[in-house]
């Protein structure tokens, strides 16, 4: 039984894409980072594209290590023979785009980890387990690597499963040129072709550029080569020919050409790993060679148009609706654009039960009150931490005046982590939305932060105009950044009570400038229908939208849980996120001197639990 798609054995590394476009490499001020290697690259592409695909490959015991796999396991990428190398360090690429033209990289692969790659990481059963295993030209590349494809090709074709070849060039890689020379595409070598060719009679299909192909059949003149590798494999060829699209080879037929897409270029390198991704998607489901390449110029064509490689792969749904649009650029179709966003969300969180403590203005009053120096919150923050912790939290919200040591420490470790970019408002005559933290700024948080934006919009008047252009501002900065939204609203201009029915207009008003948040952060509602009312509100407007949390504005226990229980059957609330209701007291007791640190984190984490509790009961009796 065929439990797997797709195994690829190859190389899995660590991308660092220069960010200044234009400069040479080593003018490169930052990179960004990103998940790498051509049969990495593929198992990603086509994990995305719905196949089940496993990794057979090494990655060193480090911190890029552990990044690899991690990137390709949140891929859905199966790394059960994702090997930890003790000894060697994992892959790393330094790239850069200098112009359409010339795209410098070093490649860092010394003694690297995926080269150690050996028969003895997996066994018959694993390789025999899939429906096609892909092997790369590079890991045929030196003796012990050769050998280990070899092995995996001899289970493969001991067992039915149809072997790909990506032929996957890089003279450098085979010793041709010096490691300054890592762009360079083709260095004739009899070598190399003598050991392509002996792979070529194993292989069922057989993938390459056309310099490619010419190292391949060991000769400059495309025919020729052609015509070489025929008499070595009876396995449909598919020459890739960038925006011209591809030309499949099969035995017996004439050469078909299959058209491209025309798009405008920012950066070629990874458009073969998204080809062959589309072309493998459509292959092994049967889909035959010519749709099949369809959908690879296509993930290929969307590719070239983006900076990274692995992050840019599509998944169906952006593929399709980039094939019906056909745009220049990927991202110059907003539904393209908004699919590849959503795509790339990271997480899933099916209920959010949060504990808030991002206050500053509330806190230094507090402060003042208790007779405390503000010196004392970045402990406060530390403790109320250990209270969302042992109360089993989902996650947190935390500023980073008083709490950036505490958000250090809860980064990474698997909470859902918010943020907040405004400025406390301070004074009836504040606006209802100032920044703290520019957009800038936001390319300094971690990927996992979500943006907590709180603005006061004035209930039954026209949204103010500086109010609209700061939200997208804040938007547009976070999607270019990778990260999440998260707007608060509380419809009382600041200086009045909450108006709790303007909910409604407001969000309503919200959406038809375009501000679209990941999660809505609303106040605890009065009554069922105006819940339902939101419910329905934001999924006509945003079915990606992931939820609304309740916030608390220090209303008793007892008020959340009643309106807890009035979102019963509204599927898009999905939690709460509470502060004050629930650390007011102890916290000012602790300011004062009155309650010792174990006390305080007591009484919190049973306030947070009794409040999670009621959440959770909501829709019984």
């Amino acid at each position: 039984m065929k439990h797997l798609d797709l195994i690829c054995l190859g190389r899995a590394a660590v991308d660092l894409y220069g960010e200044q476009l234009g400069s040479p490499l080593e003018d490169m001020q930052t990179f960004k980072k990103a998940l790498g290697g051509c049969a990495a690259n593929i198992a990603v592409g086509t994990s995305r594209l719905g196949l089940k695909t496993a990794m057979l490959t090494r990655v060193g015991d480090e911190h890029m290590g552990r990044f690899v796999r991690a990137q390709l396991q949140a891929e859905g990428v199966d790394v059960s023979h994702v090997k930890t190398d003790s000894t060697r360090l994992t892959a790393l690429v330094l790239l850069a785009i200098k112009d359409r033209e010339t795209f410098p990289l070093i490649f860092y692969r010394e003694n690297c980890a995926d080269m150690a790659v050996a028969p003895g990481d997996f066994d018959e059963d694993f390789i025999a387990g899939a429906k096609a295993l892909l092997i790369t030209g590079t890991h045929l590349s030196r003796a012990d690597v050769e050998k280990t494809t070899r092995t995996a090709v001899e289970y493969a074709k001991k067992h039915g499963t149809k072997v790909v070849l990506d032929l996957d060039y890089r003279p450098v890689l085979w010793g041709l040129t010096g490691h300054g020379r890592g762009e360079d595409r083709f260095v004739a070598a009899t070598t190399v072709t003598k050991t392509l060719q002996s792979v070529l009679a194993h292989c069922d299909l057989v993938v390459g550029t056309e310099e490619e192909i010419h190292i391949a059949g060991g000769s400059s003149v495309t025919a020729e080569a052609l015509k070489i590798l025929r008499g070595a494999t009876k396995a449909p060829i598919v020459m890739k020919r960038g925006p011209k699209g591809c030309t499949i080879h099969e035995a017996g037929r004439g050469p078909l050409d299959v058209a491209g897409f025309p798009i405008d270029v920012l950066n070629v390198l990874g458009a073969g790993d998204a080809f062959m991704s589309g072309l493998l998607w459509g292959w092994i489901r049967g889909d035959g060679l010519e749709k099949a390449a369809r959908f690879g110029n296509a993930a290929g064509a969307m590719v070239v148009t983006r900076l990274l490689c692995s992050p840019e792969m599509p998944r169906e749904a952006e593929l399709h609706a980039f094939m019906a649009a056909s745009p220049r650029r990927a991202d110059d179709d907003a539904q393209v654009k908004r699919l590849h966003r959503l795509a790339n969300r990271l997480g899933e969180w099916p209920e959010l039960c949060v504990l808030a403590f991002d206050h500053r203005s509330q806190l230094e009053e507090l402060c003042a009150k208790s007779g405390a120096a503000v010196e004392k919150l970045p402990r406060l923050k530390s403790l109320l931490a250990s209270a969302a912790r042992k109360a089993g939290a989902t996650g947190v919200l935390v500023d980073d005046r008083y709490g950036a040591e505490t958000l250090a420490t809860l980064t990474g470790t698997g909470l859902w982590v918010a943020r907040p970019v405004e400025k406390p408002r301070v004074g009836a005559t504040a606006p209802p939305l100032e920044l703290e933290t520019t957009p800038l700024k936001l390319r300094t948080w971690p990927r996992e932060h979500v943006v907590k934006c709180l603005a006061f919009p004035a209930p039954g008047e026209p949204l103010d105009e500086t109010l609209v252009q700061r939200l997208l501002e804040v938007q547009t900065a976070a999607h270019e950044t990778g990260h999440e939204v998260l707007l608060e609203v509380i419809p009382s201009g600041g200086n009045g009570p909450i108006q709790h029915g303007a909910l409604p207009e407001l969000l309503s008003a919200l959406y038809a400038r375009g501000i679209a948040p990941d999660w809505w952060k609303l106040p605890a509602l009065p009554r069922a229908q105006l819940w339902r009312e939101l419910g329905d509100l934001v999924a006509a407007n945003d079915d990606a939208c992931r939820g609304i949390v309740v916030l608390g504005l220090d209303a008793p226990e007892e008020e959340l849980a009643r309106s807890f229980r009035l979102t019963a059957g509204v599927d898009v609330v999905k939690g709460f996120a509470v502060g004050r209701t629930l650390w007011s007291g102890p916290a000012g007791e602790w300011l004062s001197g009155g309650l010792p640190d174990d006390a305080l984190v007591e009484r919190v984490a049973a306030a947070f639990g009794r409040l999670k509790e009621a959440w959770r009961a909501r829709g019984q009796g």
